[in-house]
């Protein structure tokens, strides 16, 4: 059987299907090509004096990881000079970057989130890195944070790498989804899985459980259901499983089902969840819709929902298309 590298299925998805232009096809090859290099720097691991943290915070005063610092360098540098893109907005940086005068600029925006599940990389759990790219709306100079500002439906591409066992890039042009693995005798990327479908049922939910007494009276409903059992509702029973990596759930999820719960709590009532609408929330729940689930915050469709900041939070729910419907319809019964 041939391979597939991610160039020749990007350049059939341009050329034949006529999903993508040649300008987001490089984008997505030159993400590729820094994802490889991260990967590179986390299989390194302490060889390469990247664990431990950095001595800094973030926009959201959350603790550096050196990693943290050179994935979204790795990130910057690679991004910045290859005409295609007008900006750049990360997790890790207060506002946005926009390509300097030196470069060409392009009509795409990118925004991602450099490495995800900061917390496991002292562990050697799998992380990952997060990414969604948008279009530039607009035909005036020059670029502002307002132009970063739209709804997770109007995304062009979205995708994520998971640095695991094998380092994976898992990808949408809104097409299906299709997986890729990383070949480091060659170098290359390649398709070992297109056409991923989440199965619609599920017998495994991923949550923080520890946070149970703060959540709203619907996921606790949801929750209990589930814990109940065979003797419960539900009638069957269920696991439970929580990384504390986004990626490392939500790719588990698209290999074989099962429902993602970061929900509000009432510790920070104002905040209307944790994760980040932008960089996490909206490339996932384009993945996930791709190959046939369902995104929420609660009682709305993640991608329909209109940032107001860059680095606004959400509460989400996401995965096998009837377990989310059911804990959605839960929160639109109050």
């Amino acid at each position: 059987m041939s391979r597939v590298s991610l160039t020749q299925y990007l350049i059939e998805q341009q050329r034949l299907h006529g999903h993508i232009p040649q300008e987001l096809r490089l984008l997505i090859e030159i993400v590729a090509r820094a994802c490889k290099r991260i990967a590179i720097a986390v299989n390194k691991g302490a060889l390469g004096d990247v664990l431990g943290t950095a001595g800094s915070e973030n926009v959201q005063g959350e603790v550096q990881k050196k990693l943290d610092i050179i994935a979204n360098e790795v990130l910057i540098e690679a991004n910045e000079w290859g005409g295609h893109l007008a900006a750049m907005a990360s997790e890790e940086m207060d506002s946005i970057y926009v390509v300097p005068n030196r470069y060409p600029q392009g009509e795409y925006l990118l925004l991602f989130d450099p490495l995800d599940g900061s917390s496991n990389i002292d562990v050697n759990v799998s992380i990952g890195t997060i990414f969604s790219v948008l279009r530039k709306v607009g035909h005036a100079r020059g670029v502002a944070e307002e132009d970063f500002l739209q709804p997770g439906k109007q995304q062009a591409a979205a995708g994520y790498c998971v640095y695991g066992p094998q380092s994976m890039l898992v990808l949408t042009v809104g097409d299906g989804v299709a997986m890729f693995t990383l070949d480091r005798e060659t170098g290359s990327w390649v398709l070992t899985q297109d056409e991923v479908k989440i199965p619609a049922d599920t017998k495994e939910f991923a949550i923080n459980m520890s946070n149970m007494r703060h959540w709203a009276p619907p996921v606790k409903r949801y929750i209990d259901e589930c814990l109940a059992g065979e003797e419960g509702p539900r009638g069957k029973n269920f696991n439970m499983r929580w990384i504390a990596s986004m990626v490392a759930d939500v790719h588990r999820i698209l290999t074989r089902g099962g429902i993602f719960m970061y929900p509000w709590d009432q510790r920070e009532p104002d905040k209307p969840g944790k994760l980040r609408l932008m960089y996490e929330a909206n490339p996932m729940a384009f993945l996930i819709e791709q190959a046939g689930g369902a995104a929420v915050n609660g009682s709305e469709r993640i991608m329909d929902l209109h940032p107001t900041k860059l680095h606004e939070r959400v509460a989400v729910m996401l995965g096998s298309k009837n377990e989310v419907e059911r804990i959605q319809a839960y929160h639109r019964e109050g």
